[in-house]
């Protein structure tokens, strides 16, 4: 008895994040200088839609005069990975 209340909490729990709100949209810009080098990169800053990060990244990519070689990434909701040691998103776009 005790082990179906058990797993039926627990899958409860698990079944509750699938519905839940992912939060706020955040972006993070990530510029590269030299596109054949992406582990060269600036982090440009963070923007609420991924237009606004595109265009930021595109900016700042004119703004040095690297438009031809440079290249930029956005990514959603990035946080650092302890285990991984590097920055994990959601999902990147361009």
């Amino acid at each position: 008895m005790i082990k179906n209340i058990l797993l039926i909490s627990a899958t409860a729990l698990l079944l509750s994040g699938c519905f839940t709100d992912q939060g706020e949209e955040v972006w993070t810009s990530w510029v590269y200088p030299d596109k054949s080098n992406t582990k060269r990169s600036m982090e440009l800053g963070q923007f609420p839609t991924l237009e606004q990060c595109r265009v930021a990244s595109l900016d700042k990519l004119t703004t040095l005069n690297l438009s031809d070689r440079g290249d930029y990434k956005c990514g959603l909701r990035c946080g650092y990975n302890e285990g991984l040691k590097t920055l994990i998103c959601e999902r990147t776009a361009k």
